[in-house]
Protein backbone atom coordinates (compact mmCIF):
# COMPACT_ATOMS: atom_id res chain seq x y z
CA UNK A 1 0.00 0.00 0.00
CA UNK A 2 1.26 3.69 -1.06
CA UNK A 3 2.36 5.70 1.71
CA UNK A 4 0.54 9.11 2.32
CA UNK A 5 2.75 12.28 3.15
CA UNK A 6 2.07 12.39 7.07
CA UNK A 7 2.45 15.94 8.21
CA UNK A 8 3.69 14.88 12.13
CA UNK A 9 6.83 16.85 13.10
CA UNK A 10 10.32 16.24 11.54
CA UNK A 11 13.76 16.65 13.70
CA UNK A 12 16.54 17.33 11.02
CA UNK A 13 19.91 17.05 12.68
CA UNK A 14 23.66 15.36 11.22
CA UNK A 15 24.31 11.94 12.76
CA UNK A 16 26.68 13.79 15.33
CA UNK A 17 24.76 17.03 16.44
CA UNK A 18 23.39 15.10 19.44
CA UNK A 19 26.07 13.63 21.83
CA UNK A 20 28.23 12.52 18.99
CA UNK A 21 26.39 9.43 16.99
CA UNK A 22 23.37 8.23 15.37
CA UNK A 23 23.10 6.53 18.27
CA UNK A 24 23.30 9.01 21.29
CA UNK A 25 20.56 10.26 18.97
CA UNK A 26 18.32 7.10 19.14
CA UNK A 27 18.95 7.55 23.22
CA UNK A 28 17.70 10.62 23.03
CA UNK A 29 14.32 9.89 20.66
CA UNK A 30 13.66 7.40 23.28
CA UNK A 31 13.94 9.25 26.21
CA UNK A 32 11.47 10.03 27.88
CA UNK A 33 11.42 13.40 27.75
CA UNK A 34 11.01 12.94 23.43
CA UNK A 35 7.96 10.63 23.63
CA UNK A 36 5.22 11.44 20.77
CA UNK A 37 7.63 14.54 19.91
CA UNK A 38 8.42 13.89 16.28
CA UNK A 39 7.27 11.33 13.55
CA UNK A 40 10.85 11.46 11.12
CA UNK A 41 13.72 12.36 11.43
CA UNK A 42 15.93 14.51 8.44
CA UNK A 43 19.47 12.97 8.47
CA UNK A 44 21.79 14.94 7.09
CA UNK A 45 23.96 12.94 4.33
CA UNK A 46 27.26 12.79 6.42
CA UNK A 47 25.47 9.76 7.84
CA UNK A 48 26.97 8.44 4.68
CA UNK A 49 30.27 7.44 3.31
CA UNK A 50 31.61 11.09 2.64
CA UNK A 51 34.17 13.30 2.20
CA UNK A 52 33.49 16.90 1.76
CA UNK A 53 30.50 19.69 2.37
CA UNK A 54 29.69 18.60 5.78
CA UNK A 55 27.85 15.05 3.97
CA UNK A 56 26.76 16.46 0.81
CA UNK A 57 29.73 15.10 -1.50
CA UNK A 58 28.69 11.36 -1.30
CA UNK A 59 31.44 8.27 -2.24
CA UNK A 60 28.43 5.82 -1.82
CA UNK A 61 25.49 5.40 0.14
CA UNK A 62 26.62 2.86 2.27
CA UNK A 63 26.65 3.82 6.50
CA UNK A 64 29.41 5.86 7.49
CA UNK A 65 30.65 3.29 10.01
CA UNK A 66 32.09 6.11 12.46
CA UNK A 67 28.51 7.48 13.14
CA UNK A 68 25.72 5.21 11.84
CA UNK A 69 24.86 1.45 12.46
CA UNK A 70 21.77 -0.35 10.59
CA UNK A 71 20.65 -1.36 14.76
CA UNK A 72 20.30 2.43 15.14
CA UNK A 73 18.42 3.23 11.64
CA UNK A 74 16.28 0.31 13.08
CA UNK A 75 15.62 1.55 16.40
CA UNK A 76 14.32 5.09 15.96
CA UNK A 77 12.16 2.92 13.18
CA UNK A 78 10.83 1.06 15.98
CA UNK A 79 9.50 4.36 17.97
CA UNK A 80 7.46 5.55 15.37
CA UNK A 81 9.86 7.92 13.42
CA UNK A 82 10.50 7.59 9.50
CA UNK A 83 13.53 9.17 7.84
CA UNK A 84 14.16 11.97 5.00
CA UNK A 85 17.39 11.21 3.25
CA UNK A 86 18.81 13.46 0.80
CA UNK A 87 19.89 12.24 -2.74
CA UNK A 88 22.01 13.80 -4.59
CA UNK A 89 21.17 13.74 -8.30
CA UNK A 90 23.78 16.20 -9.93
CA UNK A 91 26.84 15.39 -8.46
CA UNK A 92 29.35 12.63 -6.52
CA UNK A 93 32.65 12.32 -4.94
CA UNK A 94 36.25 12.16 -7.11
CA UNK A 95 36.53 9.16 -4.39
CA UNK A 96 33.52 7.60 -5.63
CA UNK A 97 34.24 3.94 -6.63
CA UNK A 98 32.92 5.10 -10.17
CA UNK A 99 35.16 7.62 -10.77
CA UNK A 100 38.13 6.34 -9.04
CA UNK A 101 37.65 3.67 -11.84
CA UNK A 102 37.89 6.23 -14.70
CA UNK A 103 41.00 7.44 -13.30
CA UNK A 104 42.45 3.87 -13.07
CA UNK A 105 41.07 2.72 -16.67
CA UNK A 106 40.38 6.10 -18.53
CA UNK A 107 38.92 5.44 -21.90
CA UNK A 108 38.49 1.43 -21.30
CA UNK A 109 36.63 2.32 -17.93
CA UNK A 110 33.10 1.01 -17.56
CA UNK A 111 32.45 4.52 -16.01
CA UNK A 112 33.76 6.21 -18.95
CA UNK A 113 30.37 8.03 -19.47
CA UNK A 114 29.22 8.05 -15.81
CA UNK A 115 30.56 11.65 -15.81
CA UNK A 116 30.54 14.72 -17.98
CA UNK A 117 33.66 14.91 -20.21
CA UNK A 118 33.30 18.51 -21.14
CA UNK A 119 34.82 18.63 -24.48
CA UNK A 120 32.56 15.54 -25.53
CA UNK A 121 29.54 17.81 -24.18
CA UNK A 122 30.88 20.87 -26.01
CA UNK A 123 32.19 19.38 -29.42
CA UNK A 124 31.19 21.40 -32.07
CA UNK A 125 29.68 24.55 -30.21
CA UNK A 126 32.91 26.00 -29.47
CA UNK A 127 36.95 26.61 -29.94
CA UNK A 128 39.45 24.42 -28.63
CA UNK A 129 42.05 26.38 -26.35
CA UNK A 130 45.44 26.04 -25.26
CA UNK A 131 44.39 24.30 -21.97
CA UNK A 132 43.42 21.79 -23.81
CA UNK A 133 38.96 22.33 -23.11
CA UNK A 134 37.10 23.82 -25.26
CA UNK A 135 35.56 27.61 -24.57
CA UNK A 136 32.14 27.38 -25.50
CA UNK A 137 31.09 29.93 -27.76
CA UNK A 138 29.27 32.68 -26.11
CA UNK A 139 26.08 32.58 -27.14
CA UNK A 140 25.51 28.61 -25.89
CA UNK A 141 26.56 29.91 -22.27
CA UNK A 142 24.74 32.98 -21.92
CA UNK A 143 22.04 31.63 -19.97
CA UNK A 144 23.87 29.25 -17.80
CA UNK A 145 24.73 30.40 -13.90
CA UNK A 146 28.28 28.84 -13.01
CA UNK A 147 28.50 29.07 -9.30
CA UNK A 148 32.21 29.81 -9.21
CA UNK A 149 34.11 32.25 -11.37
CA UNK A 150 35.34 30.34 -14.80
CA UNK A 151 34.64 27.49 -16.52
CA UNK A 152 32.83 24.03 -14.02
CA UNK A 153 35.37 22.03 -14.98
CA UNK A 154 37.98 19.79 -13.26
CA UNK A 155 40.81 18.98 -15.54
CA UNK A 156 41.62 15.37 -14.88
CA UNK A 157 45.39 13.27 -16.10
CA UNK A 158 43.96 9.88 -17.54
CA UNK A 159 46.38 6.97 -17.27
CA UNK A 160 47.57 7.84 -20.57
CA UNK A 161 48.82 10.74 -19.23
CA UNK A 162 46.36 13.16 -21.38
CA UNK A 163 44.40 15.68 -19.52
CA UNK A 164 40.64 15.83 -19.56
CA UNK A 165 38.19 18.18 -18.33
CA UNK A 166 35.30 16.86 -16.61
CA UNK A 167 32.01 19.11 -15.47
CA UNK A 168 32.37 20.04 -11.76
CA UNK A 169 29.97 22.74 -11.20
CA UNK A 170 30.42 22.73 -7.04
CA UNK A 171 33.94 22.03 -4.92
CA UNK A 172 37.17 20.92 -6.15
CA UNK A 173 40.28 20.74 -5.48
CA UNK A 174 43.66 19.08 -6.49
CA UNK A 175 46.60 18.18 -4.11
CA UNK A 176 50.13 17.21 -5.23
CA UNK A 177 52.28 15.17 -3.18
CA UNK A 178 55.34 17.06 -1.36
CA UNK A 179 58.25 16.54 -2.91
CA UNK A 180 61.50 14.71 -0.40
CA UNK A 181 64.73 14.95 -0.97
CA UNK A 182 64.98 11.39 -1.67
CA UNK A 183 62.64 10.68 -4.66
CA UNK A 184 64.18 14.11 -6.29
CA UNK A 185 67.43 12.63 -6.07
CA UNK A 186 66.09 9.21 -8.35
CA UNK A 187 63.91 11.32 -10.46
CA UNK A 188 67.04 13.67 -10.91
CA UNK A 189 70.28 12.36 -10.16
CA UNK A 190 70.81 15.23 -8.11
CA UNK A 191 73.26 14.85 -4.78
CA UNK A 192 71.15 15.08 -1.97
CA UNK A 193 71.77 18.84 -0.83
CA UNK A 194 71.07 20.19 -4.60
CA UNK A 195 67.62 17.93 -4.31
CA UNK A 196 66.97 19.23 -1.11
CA UNK A 197 66.98 22.98 -2.03
CA UNK A 198 64.90 22.08 -5.31
CA UNK A 199 62.25 20.38 -3.52
CA UNK A 200 61.78 22.86 -0.57
CA UNK A 201 61.64 25.50 -3.67
CA UNK A 202 58.92 23.15 -5.15
CA UNK A 203 57.05 22.46 -2.00
CA UNK A 204 57.14 26.27 -1.35
CA UNK A 205 55.30 27.02 -4.40
CA UNK A 206 52.71 24.18 -4.02
CA UNK A 207 51.84 25.66 -0.88
CA UNK A 208 51.14 28.60 -2.70
CA UNK A 209 49.12 27.31 -5.03
CA UNK A 210 51.60 27.41 -7.58
CA UNK A 211 51.02 24.71 -10.04
CA UNK A 212 54.49 23.09 -10.52
CA UNK A 213 54.97 23.67 -14.04
CA UNK A 214 55.01 27.37 -13.28
CA UNK A 215 57.31 26.99 -10.22
CA UNK A 216 60.81 28.79 -9.48
CA UNK A 217 62.66 26.25 -11.49
CA UNK A 218 65.62 28.61 -11.99
CA UNK A 219 68.72 26.61 -12.02
CA UNK A 220 66.47 23.32 -12.34
CA UNK A 221 65.26 23.87 -15.77
CA UNK A 222 66.46 20.57 -16.48
CA UNK A 223 64.67 18.84 -14.22
CA UNK A 224 61.32 20.49 -14.65
CA UNK A 225 59.77 17.68 -17.00
CA UNK A 226 60.70 14.54 -14.76
CA UNK A 227 59.70 16.19 -11.98
CA UNK A 228 56.34 17.84 -12.95
CA UNK A 229 55.50 14.71 -14.85
CA UNK A 230 55.71 12.94 -11.12
CA UNK A 231 53.59 15.02 -9.52
CA UNK A 232 50.93 15.16 -12.42
CA UNK A 233 50.97 11.53 -12.16
CA UNK A 234 50.77 11.14 -8.20
CA UNK A 235 48.30 14.06 -7.84
CA UNK A 236 45.05 13.46 -6.19
CA UNK A 237 41.97 15.23 -6.08
CA UNK A 238 38.35 15.76 -3.92
CA UNK A 239 35.31 17.56 -4.68
CA UNK A 240 32.16 16.78 -6.64
CA UNK A 241 31.67 15.61 -10.40
CA UNK A 242 28.64 16.03 -12.48
CA UNK A 243 26.86 12.88 -13.21
CA UNK A 244 25.90 12.48 -16.89
CA UNK A 245 22.17 11.81 -16.67
CA UNK A 246 22.24 10.66 -20.19
CA UNK A 247 24.11 7.38 -19.17
CA UNK A 248 21.88 4.22 -18.43
CA UNK A 249 24.86 3.45 -15.58
CA UNK A 250 23.65 6.64 -13.88
CA UNK A 251 20.19 5.45 -14.01
CA UNK A 252 20.81 1.95 -12.17
CA UNK A 253 22.76 3.96 -9.79
CA UNK A 254 19.79 6.13 -9.12
CA UNK A 255 17.95 3.10 -9.17
CA UNK A 256 20.13 1.14 -6.32
CA UNK A 257 20.37 4.34 -4.43
CA UNK A 258 16.22 4.51 -3.67
CA UNK A 259 16.34 1.18 -2.99
CA UNK A 260 18.91 1.38 -0.30
CA UNK A 261 17.78 4.32 1.21
CA UNK A 262 13.93 3.10 0.99
CA UNK A 263 15.72 -0.09 2.99
CA UNK A 264 16.89 2.10 5.45
CA UNK A 265 13.54 3.16 6.34
CA UNK A 266 13.02 6.57 4.33
CA UNK A 267 9.64 8.29 3.33
CA UNK A 268 10.67 11.03 2.28
CA UNK A 269 13.83 11.91 -0.37
CA UNK A 270 15.24 15.09 -0.14
CA UNK A 271 16.50 16.03 -3.83
CA UNK A 272 19.70 17.77 -3.28
CA UNK A 273 21.01 19.83 -6.65
CA UNK A 274 18.43 18.22 -9.10
CA UNK A 275 18.15 21.47 -11.02
CA UNK A 276 21.62 21.27 -12.39
CA UNK A 277 21.43 17.74 -13.16
CA UNK A 278 19.85 18.30 -16.79
CA UNK A 279 22.30 20.34 -19.57
CA UNK A 280 21.92 20.97 -23.13
CA UNK A 281 23.92 23.40 -25.14
CA UNK A 282 21.99 26.36 -25.24
CA UNK A 283 19.64 25.79 -22.81
CA UNK A 284 20.06 26.65 -18.74
CA UNK A 285 22.07 24.65 -17.16
CA UNK A 286 19.92 25.14 -13.85
CA UNK A 287 16.22 24.43 -13.44
CA UNK A 288 16.41 23.85 -17.39
CA UNK A 289 12.52 23.40 -18.31
CA UNK A 290 12.15 20.65 -20.04
CA UNK A 291 14.85 18.78 -18.76
CA UNK A 292 14.08 19.55 -15.06
CA UNK A 293 10.35 18.17 -14.54
CA UNK A 294 11.45 15.29 -17.21
CA UNK A 295 14.88 14.17 -14.50
CA UNK A 296 11.90 14.21 -11.91
CA UNK A 297 9.13 12.06 -13.46
CA UNK A 298 11.51 9.44 -14.56
CA UNK A 299 12.94 10.02 -10.56
CA UNK A 300 9.39 9.40 -9.59
CA UNK A 301 8.84 6.27 -11.80
CA UNK A 302 11.39 4.64 -9.63
CA UNK A 303 10.50 6.17 -6.42
CA UNK A 304 6.84 5.17 -6.16
CA UNK A 305 6.69 1.98 -6.39
CA UNK A 306 9.09 1.70 -2.78
CA UNK A 307 6.31 4.61 -1.50
CA UNK A 308 8.76 7.25 -1.39
CA UNK A 309 7.68 11.02 -1.70
CA UNK A 310 10.25 13.15 -3.64
CA UNK A 311 10.85 16.47 -2.29
CA UNK A 312 12.60 18.61 -4.46
CA UNK A 313 15.05 21.02 -3.22
CA UNK A 314 15.62 24.39 -4.66
CA UNK A 315 15.86 28.33 -3.93
CA UNK A 316 14.23 30.50 -6.27
CA UNK A 317 12.93 33.63 -5.95
CA UNK A 318 8.90 34.20 -4.87
CA UNK A 319 7.99 36.05 -8.65
CA UNK A 320 9.56 33.33 -10.32
CA UNK A 321 6.61 30.73 -9.12
CA UNK A 322 9.28 27.63 -8.81
CA UNK A 323 6.99 26.44 -5.72
CA UNK A 324 4.10 26.67 -7.95
CA UNK A 325 5.30 24.87 -10.58
CA UNK A 326 6.53 21.70 -8.18
CA UNK A 327 3.46 21.70 -5.98
CA UNK A 328 1.29 21.59 -9.33
CA UNK A 329 3.46 18.71 -10.66
CA UNK A 330 2.40 16.73 -7.53
CA UNK A 331 5.41 16.90 -5.65
CA UNK A 332 6.12 18.42 -1.67
CA UNK A 333 8.19 22.00 -1.71
CA UNK A 334 10.15 23.51 0.66
CA UNK A 335 9.09 26.81 2.18
CA UNK A 336 11.90 28.44 2.34
CA UNK A 337 10.11 31.83 2.68
CA UNK A 338 8.52 31.12 6.01
CA UNK A 339 12.43 32.05 8.05
CA UNK A 340 12.41 35.13 6.71
CA UNK A 341 8.20 36.40 6.83
CA UNK A 342 8.35 35.17 10.61
CA UNK A 343 10.97 37.49 11.57
CA UNK A 344 9.83 40.09 9.19
CA UNK A 345 6.29 39.63 10.98
CA UNK A 346 7.88 40.24 14.26
CA UNK A 347 9.65 43.50 12.69
CA UNK A 348 6.84 45.26 11.17
CA UNK A 349 4.73 43.95 14.17
CA UNK A 350 2.08 42.59 11.21
CA UNK A 351 0.41 39.36 10.27
CA UNK A 352 -0.25 40.92 6.83
CA UNK A 353 2.39 39.36 4.23
CA UNK A 354 2.67 35.82 6.50
CA UNK A 355 -1.24 35.29 6.38
CA UNK A 356 -1.14 36.23 2.44
CA UNK A 357 1.31 33.39 2.34
CA UNK A 358 -0.71 31.59 3.80
CA UNK A 359 -3.93 31.80 1.42
CA UNK A 360 -1.77 31.00 -1.21
CA UNK A 361 -0.69 27.64 0.27
CA UNK A 362 -4.16 26.99 1.51
CA UNK A 363 -6.20 27.99 -1.90
CA UNK A 364 -3.57 26.53 -4.38
CA UNK A 365 -3.21 23.46 -1.96
CA UNK A 366 0.74 23.41 -1.90
CA UNK A 367 2.30 20.46 0.45
CA UNK A 368 5.36 21.87 1.91
CA UNK A 369 7.80 21.21 4.35
CA UNK A 370 8.75 24.30 6.67
CA UNK A 371 10.98 25.00 8.60
CA UNK A 372 12.73 27.97 10.93
CA UNK A 373 16.55 27.40 11.03
CA UNK A 374 18.74 24.28 9.00
CA UNK A 375 22.09 23.46 8.13
CA UNK A 376 22.07 26.21 5.87
CA UNK A 377 21.01 30.32 6.65
CA UNK A 378 18.35 32.00 6.37
CA UNK A 379 16.77 32.51 3.19
CA UNK A 380 16.79 35.94 1.36
CA UNK A 381 16.63 35.37 -2.14
CA UNK A 382 13.69 33.65 -1.94
CA UNK A 383 11.65 36.37 -0.94
CA UNK A 384 12.33 38.45 -3.97
CA UNK A 385 8.37 39.71 -5.25
CA UNK A 386 6.84 38.57 -1.34
CA UNK A 387 8.76 41.42 0.34
CA UNK A 388 9.92 44.76 -1.36
CA UNK A 389 13.42 45.57 -1.58
CA UNK A 390 13.99 48.20 1.12
CA UNK A 391 12.10 45.29 3.24
CA UNK A 392 14.59 42.82 2.30
CA UNK A 393 17.04 45.16 2.86
CA UNK A 394 15.90 45.92 6.35
CA UNK A 395 15.92 42.25 7.01
CA UNK A 396 19.47 41.70 5.99
CA UNK A 397 20.53 44.83 7.95
CA UNK A 398 18.95 43.53 10.94
CA UNK A 399 19.79 39.84 10.72
CA UNK A 400 23.62 41.11 10.29
CA UNK A 401 23.22 43.50 13.44
CA UNK A 402 22.30 40.86 15.36
CA UNK A 403 25.64 38.75 14.37
CA UNK A 404 24.98 37.24 11.04
CA UNK A 405 27.16 36.54 8.22
CA UNK A 406 26.32 37.86 4.82
CA UNK A 407 26.38 34.93 1.99
CA UNK A 408 26.78 36.15 -1.42
CA UNK A 409 26.92 34.68 -5.00
CA UNK A 410 29.93 35.29 -6.64
CA UNK A 411 30.33 38.44 -4.22
CA UNK A 412 27.73 40.58 -6.16
CA UNK A 413 26.03 42.58 -3.10
CA UNK A 414 22.60 42.54 -5.66
CA UNK A 415 22.78 38.76 -5.97
CA UNK A 416 21.97 38.16 -2.13
CA UNK A 417 21.28 34.76 -0.71
CA UNK A 418 21.40 33.95 2.26
CA UNK A 419 22.47 35.11 6.09
CA UNK A 420 24.19 32.35 7.99
CA UNK A 421 22.99 32.87 11.76
CA UNK A 422 21.01 30.75 13.96
CA UNK A 423 17.46 31.53 14.08
CA UNK A 424 17.57 32.32 17.70
CA UNK A 425 20.24 34.71 17.52
CA UNK A 426 18.72 36.51 14.46
CA UNK A 427 15.25 37.00 16.79
CA UNK A 428 17.89 38.92 19.13
CA UNK A 429 17.95 35.85 21.62
CA UNK A 430 14.53 35.72 22.77
CA UNK A 431 12.77 33.43 24.68
CA UNK A 432 9.48 34.29 24.34
CA UNK A 433 10.09 35.33 20.42
CA UNK A 434 11.31 31.76 19.52
CA UNK A 435 8.59 29.80 21.31
CA UNK A 436 5.76 32.56 19.18
CA UNK A 437 7.97 31.54 16.27
CA UNK A 438 7.77 27.82 16.94
CA UNK A 439 4.19 28.20 17.13
CA UNK A 440 3.69 29.84 14.51
CA UNK A 441 5.46 27.46 12.66
CA UNK A 442 3.66 24.19 14.20
CA UNK A 443 -0.11 25.94 13.01
CA UNK A 444 1.60 26.71 9.56
CA UNK A 445 0.37 24.89 6.34
CA UNK A 446 3.01 21.80 5.70
CA UNK A 447 5.21 19.57 7.57
CA UNK A 448 7.29 20.75 10.61
CA UNK A 449 11.10 20.07 10.35
CA UNK A 450 12.78 21.32 13.23
CA UNK A 451 16.76 22.16 13.59
CA UNK A 452 18.19 20.66 16.49
CA UNK A 453 20.46 23.56 17.11
CA UNK A 454 16.73 25.78 17.36
CA UNK A 455 15.27 23.60 19.91
CA UNK A 456 18.02 24.43 22.31
CA UNK A 457 17.76 27.88 21.53
CA UNK A 458 21.24 27.70 20.11
CA UNK A 459 23.10 31.28 19.84
CA UNK A 460 25.64 31.87 16.69
CA UNK A 461 29.06 29.83 17.59
CA UNK A 462 31.67 32.21 16.39
CA UNK A 463 34.49 30.00 17.81
CA UNK A 464 33.75 27.57 15.25
CA UNK A 465 33.31 30.17 12.45
CA UNK A 466 37.03 30.98 13.31
CA UNK A 467 38.03 27.17 13.84
CA UNK A 468 36.49 26.63 10.68
CA UNK A 469 38.76 29.67 8.64
CA UNK A 470 37.75 30.55 5.11
CA UNK A 471 34.11 29.91 3.82
CA UNK A 472 33.38 28.23 7.07
CA UNK A 473 30.39 30.46 7.86
CA UNK A 474 27.71 27.39 7.76
CA UNK A 475 29.82 26.39 11.46
CA UNK A 476 27.81 29.55 13.08
CA UNK A 477 24.65 27.41 13.18
CA UNK A 478 26.31 23.79 13.00
CA UNK A 479 27.50 23.08 16.80
CA UNK A 480 27.85 20.16 18.05
CA UNK A 481 25.76 19.59 21.19
CA UNK A 482 27.29 17.24 23.95
CA UNK A 483 25.49 15.03 26.58
CA UNK A 484 25.73 17.17 29.12
CA UNK A 485 24.44 20.02 26.54
CA UNK A 486 21.49 17.84 25.75
CA UNK A 487 20.56 17.38 29.74
CA UNK A 488 21.14 21.09 30.27
CA UNK A 489 19.09 21.86 27.38
CA UNK A 490 16.36 19.41 28.77
CA UNK A 491 16.20 21.64 32.46
CA UNK A 492 15.70 24.46 30.57
CA UNK A 493 12.52 26.01 30.29
CA UNK A 494 12.85 27.52 26.75
CA UNK A 495 13.15 24.12 25.69
CA UNK A 496 10.82 22.48 27.43
CA UNK A 497 8.26 24.67 26.22
CA UNK A 498 9.11 23.78 22.67
CA UNK A 499 8.59 20.20 23.26
CA UNK A 500 5.27 20.56 25.19
CA UNK A 501 4.10 22.41 21.79
CA UNK A 502 5.89 19.70 19.00
CA UNK A 503 4.67 16.70 21.10
CA UNK A 504 0.80 19.06 20.63
CA UNK A 505 1.48 19.00 17.15
CA UNK A 506 3.07 15.86 16.61
CA UNK A 507 -0.37 13.74 18.36
CA UNK A 508 -3.24 16.38 18.09
CA UNK A 509 -5.68 15.19 15.09
CA UNK A 510 -6.64 18.43 13.87
CA UNK A 511 -3.66 18.95 11.97
CA UNK A 512 -2.88 17.47 9.05
CA UNK A 513 -2.59 17.88 5.18
CA UNK A 514 -5.82 16.89 4.72
CA UNK A 515 -7.03 18.89 7.67
CA UNK A 516 -9.06 22.80 7.38
CA UNK A 517 -7.20 26.08 8.46
CA UNK A 518 -9.27 29.22 9.16
CA UNK A 519 -7.42 32.44 9.77
CA UNK A 520 -9.83 35.10 11.27
CA UNK A 521 -9.86 38.73 10.80
CA UNK A 522 -8.32 40.71 14.23
CA UNK A 523 -8.79 44.48 15.24
CA UNK A 524 -5.26 45.31 14.36
CA UNK A 525 -2.58 43.62 12.28
CA UNK A 526 -0.15 42.61 14.88
CA UNK A 527 -3.14 40.05 15.99
CA UNK A 528 -3.12 36.42 14.67
CA UNK A 529 -5.67 34.07 15.44
CA UNK A 530 -5.73 30.92 13.23
CA UNK A 531 -7.46 27.31 13.74
CA UNK A 532 -6.86 23.78 12.69
CA UNK A 533 -9.48 21.55 12.47
CA UNK A 534 -10.23 17.51 11.33
CA UNK A 535 -12.94 15.24 12.39
CA UNK A 536 -14.73 17.46 15.07
CA UNK A 537 -10.73 18.06 17.09
CA UNK A 538 -9.66 21.58 16.28
CA UNK A 539 -6.53 23.85 17.54
CA UNK A 540 -6.47 27.28 17.83
CA UNK A 541 -3.62 29.65 18.50
CA UNK A 542 -3.90 33.02 19.49
CA UNK A 543 -0.88 35.76 19.17
CA UNK A 544 0.61 39.31 19.54
CA UNK A 545 3.48 39.87 17.73
CA UNK A 546 3.96 43.24 19.46
CA UNK A 547 4.42 41.57 23.61
CA UNK A 548 5.24 37.74 21.91
CA UNK A 549 2.51 36.52 24.01
CA UNK A 550 0.23 34.18 23.11
CA UNK A 551 -2.10 31.22 23.19
CA UNK A 552 -2.30 27.34 21.98
CA UNK A 553 -5.13 25.27 22.85
CA UNK A 554 -6.95 21.79 21.64
CA UNK A 555 -10.06 20.95 21.68
CA UNK A 556 -12.00 17.45 21.68
CA UNK A 557 -14.88 16.79 19.09
CA UNK A 558 -17.35 17.49 22.32
CA UNK A 559 -15.77 21.09 22.34
CA UNK A 560 -13.81 19.72 25.77
CA UNK A 561 -10.89 21.42 25.71
CA UNK A 562 -7.75 19.12 25.94
CA UNK A 563 -4.80 21.12 25.55
CA UNK A 564 -3.67 24.64 26.76
CA UNK A 565 -0.41 26.59 26.57
CA UNK A 566 -0.15 29.79 27.18
CA UNK A 567 2.72 32.57 27.53
CA UNK A 568 1.92 35.69 28.73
Amino acid sequence: MKKTNNAKVMLNAYPDSLGGTLSDIADFLGSSELQDVFGSFYVLPSVFNTDLDRGFSVIDYDLNDLLAKREDLNYIRGLGVDFKFDFILNHGSVLSPQFQDLLKNGEESLYRDFFINWNSFWKGYGQMTDGGYIQPDDKYIKDMFFRKPGLPILMVRMPDGSQVPYWNTFYQEVRYKRLDPQKTMKLTGLQYLSAECLSERINWSLDLGIHPENADWEGYEKYRAPIVSYLEASKCYLGQMDLNIKSSLVWEFYEETLNKLSDYGASVIRLDAFAYAPKEPGEKNFLNDAGTWDLLERVKMLADPLNLSLLPEIHSRYEEKTHEIIAGKGYMTYDFFLPGLVIDAFENRSKEILEKWIHQLVDKKIRTVNMLGCHDGIPLLDLKGLLDEDRIQNLIDTLVARGGYIKDLHGQKNVYYQVNATFYSALGEKDERLLLSRAIQLFMPGKPQIWYLDLFAGKNDYEAVKKAGTGGHKEINRTNLTKEDIQFGLSRKVVQDQLTLLRFRNTFEAFGFESEMSMFKTESSNMIHWTWMNNGYRASLEADLITSSFSVQGFDPRGGRTFHYCLK
